[in-house]
């Protein structure tokens, strides 16, 4: 390791350049970079992006360039090529954020970064923007005493989910040859507990339509005999969960268990917002729910709205349904599952008709590899703590492309979002703390890394 990059200087580093840090957060949050040119101009999107480019060309990757996606979204990639013998380390976050919502729900300004109660509220200033901070802290914080090869990633349109870098990274493999991929896009169990994401859930959604009546008829005329069809759906929606709440799709496994940190019903309840008196649903833990199991959500349902509603029965009603798979689960078996499900149990020979999304696959990460054991050391001496192992209940697509199109490399999953975050909901908001400390973790992991490799 070279004489001036100790971790003590690391840690001193990140520390003086805090400030800097809010300061430049505060320009990207700034940015309304929403892909979604029907309801945010795309110039914000340019803006941020640029923003991002130049950003990592002052921290030291000289080679920064926009690339233009299929879905029309610009990828910031970059690179700085490793030292003979050394490996490469690309380094992902992403600069789109989910759209504010009702912003009279909002304490402040979703795009102005405003601190209240030592945290840092703003929209993306987790989800992702305040990892973008997290990487340019931590190769600030090494300048010229970097002894790996970086290469840098930021997408342009990963909320939105239209695949843009994914088709890059089918296309342009080479952008993305690495030894250790780090995805910036998940976070610690809790504040101040350095946890790595090694489980994604898949996904396989439906959208199911039931049809009874060539169309509405009275209520009161004809109420009793005549199917309707809005209860017919809410019949075989009741069958997907159990008593106790457990999803239980026929022919699935929904009894796995999860072996990493645990996720205490207390701290759920609170990250939730669950409300008082309220149980939680299904057996076994919280953790075996979100990270282990399929887990059966109603996303919406298509039925006449209350205020309106007519004395008449429906005759038809429809409704999307979402259906994590966890690592382990076949996601396209899971969905023949559901489907099937649905066809058997609709009541009354009602006419059912499902509608099937794009599968998502499950993802685990190999925890067996120099990358690991180096990122294990660098967040246990950033922290003061051991390293503990997460899921995450959602899908990030880009893992699986990237374990096909660089099947050699280690993935690990990291971040500044842990769940006081609120990440996608109003009033979102980061802890310094954790985007000072995982970039020391980051900045460790990456001396570590080159120590390792010789």
């Amino acid at each position: 390791m070279p004489a001036d990059a100790s971790p003590i200087d690391v840690r001193s580093a990140v520390e003086a350049a805090m400030p800097r840090a809010k300061a430049e957060l505060a320009e990207l949050v700034r940015f309304t970079s929403v892909h979604d040119p029907r309801q945010f101009p795309f110039e914000e999107c340019v803006g941020a992006a640029r923003w991002v480019q130049r950003a990592f060309g002052d921290a030291g990757i000289p080679d920064v360039q926009l690339i233009e996606t299929v879905d029309g979204s610009l990828a910031v990639v970059g690179s700085r090529p490793a030292p003979a013998g050394a490996p490469t380390v690309l380094l992902y976050s992403h600069y789109d954020v989910q759209p504010p919502g009702d912003r009279n729900v909002w304490g402040s300004d979703p795009f102005e970064l405003t601190e209240r109660d030592g945290r840092w509220y703003g929209r993306g200033s987790a989800d992702c923007k305040g990892n973008v901070i997290m990487h340019l802290l931590a190769l600030r914080a090494l300048g010229e005493s970097l002894d790996v090869g970086i290469r840098i990633v930021c997408e342009g349109s990963e909320e939105m989910g239209t695949g843009g870098l994914e088709a890059l990274v089918d296309q342009r493999p080479e952008l993305f040859a690495a030894d250790v991929v780090v995805i910036a896009d998940t976070g610690n169990a809790k504040v101040g507990l350095p946890t790595v994401t090694t489980t994604l859930r898949g996904i396989a959604n439906v959208v199911v339509h039931v049809e009874t009546l060539a169309g509405e008829v009275h209520s009161g005329m004809y109420g009793g005999p005549a199917p309707d069809a809005l209860a017919a759906l809410v019949q075989v929606l009741s069958t997907l969960r159990n008593e106790q709440g457990d999803t239980v799709v026929d022919g699935l496994d929904a009894a796995q268990t999860w072996d990493g940190v645990a996720y205490e019903a207390d701290q759920f309840r609170s990250d939730a917002g669950v409300l008082d008196g309220v149980d939680l649903a299904g057996s076994g833990t919280v953790a075996d729910a979100v990270w282990a199991r399929p887990a059966l959500t109603i996303l919406g349902i298509d039925c006449p709205p209350v205020v309106g509603s007519a004395a008449a029965i429906s005759p038809r009603a429809s409704a999307r349904l979402n259906l994590p798979v966890p690592p382990g689960m076949d996601p396209q078996r899971a969905q023949d599952a559901l489907v099937a499900h649905l066809q058997a149990r609709t009541p009354w020979n009602a006419r059912v008709t499902v509608e099937r999304e794009a599968i998502g696959s499950p993802f685990r990460a190999r925890t067996d590899g120099l990358g690991y054991s180096a990122l294990s050391e660098a967040l246990e001496e950033a922290f003061g703590h051991p390293m503990g192992t997460a899921g995450q209940g959602g899908s990030i697509p880009l893992c699986n492309a990237l374990a096909q199109a660089v099947p050699d490399a280690e993935i690990v999953l990291m971040g500044v979002e842990e769940p006081r975050c609120r990440i996608h909901a109003p009033n979102e908001s980061v802890d310094p703390t954790e985007i000072e400390k995982m970039a020391v973790a980051e900045a460790l992991f990456l001396q570590r890394l080159a120590e390792s490799d010789g």
